[in-house]
């Protein structure tokens, strides 16, 4: 007699609540509220972390090889280009004391 199986990919897939893909669009960032804005928001890695950046909010450096956060604004006049081409390089700490 054959084993009885679960229920295959596509049957989980279907029976599973629909997820965010808001976040996907957003190239895996997701939206915080910091100082009355709306940001996007996404970890890089240490591994990621290829480049020196200066920290906007401590004016420190974030040096290469550091996990850190990037953001942008959600709400630029010009636009998500505009929006994605002024985003920051943050200290994680310095992000969170925000």
């Amino acid at each position: 007699m054959g084993r009885s199986r679960g229920p295959n990919k596509y049957q989980r897939a279907a029976a599973s609540p629909q997820r965010d893909v808001s976040r996907l669009a957003n190239g895996g960032a997701r939206r915080e509220m910091r100082r009355g804005r709306e940001w996007f928001v996404r970890e890089v890695s240490a591994q990621r972390a290829e480049k020196i950046y200066r920290c906007p909010e401590c004016g420190n450096d974030v040096p290469a090889g550091q996990q850190h956060v990037v953001a942008w604004s959600a709400e630029n006049l010009f636009g998500d280009s505009a929006a994605v081409a002024d985003r920051r390089h943050y200290h994680a700490h310095c992000w969170r004391l925000m």
